[in-house]
């Protein structure tokens, strides 16, 4: 399986690419989509939206993680970062990429074992599962490569609790009735 992890901001959208096989994760590629503060927002918007597009034409992904829940001091930059999600959303839905949504506390418990982890624990250990030589760079693209070893995590969780159910029995034809509504003998 292929899981792309989106990061999503409106400055820096990080990405991360992880094969699982099994339980052996391994980086496929990882980096981050910059735009400038510079252009007016509709163009940082269409240039993370063309990039992530690009990314999933390219690549194929089974699936896309995105981080959901978010917190902003600032209405404006919660309005952005909303955005920035919504651009990362709808490039996976016209690519035909299921999108999963993780909370950060939920990607740092799946990543570190603990859902307050300081962002460099949560790096050291993004490291570690994927078998990488240094910290991934940037912190965005660490982020992302996060979010897709959560969904990793998650979906082999996902597999073990669905229960196996036999298909319902097809349904009996109704019973022929008299012109009373009641049933005749057969």
């Amino acid at each position: 399986m292929l899981i792309l992890g989106i990061d999503p901001g409106s400055l820096t959208t990080g990405y991360g690419l992880v094969r699982a096989e099994g339980d052996r994760l391994t980086a496929v590629d990882f980096g981050a989509i910059a735009t400038r503060s510079a252009l007016p927002f509709p163009e940082r918007l269409r240039q993370i939206f063309d990039a992530l597009r690009g990314i999933m034409a390219h690549r194929r992904p089974d699936a896309a993680a995105v981080e959901g829940g978010f917190f902003a001091r600032n209405v404006q930059s919660a309005i952005k970062l909303g955005q920035a999600r919504g651009v990362a959303l709808l490039a996976a839905a016209l690519e035909g990429v299921p999108v999963f949504e993780y909370a950060p506390r939920q990607v740092k418990g799946a990543v570190s074992g603990f859902g307050g982890a300081e962002k460099s624990q949560v790096q050291v250990m993004v490291k570690a599962m994927l078998g990488l030589r240094e910290i991934p760079s940037p912190a965005d693209a660490a982020d992302a490569l996060a979010l897709a070893i959560c969904h990793h995590h998650a979906a082999g969780v996902r597999r073990r609790l669905t229960p196996v159910v036999p298909p319902a029995p097809a349904p009996r034809p109704p019973a022929h009735t008299g012109p009373r509504g009641r049933a005749r003998p057969q």
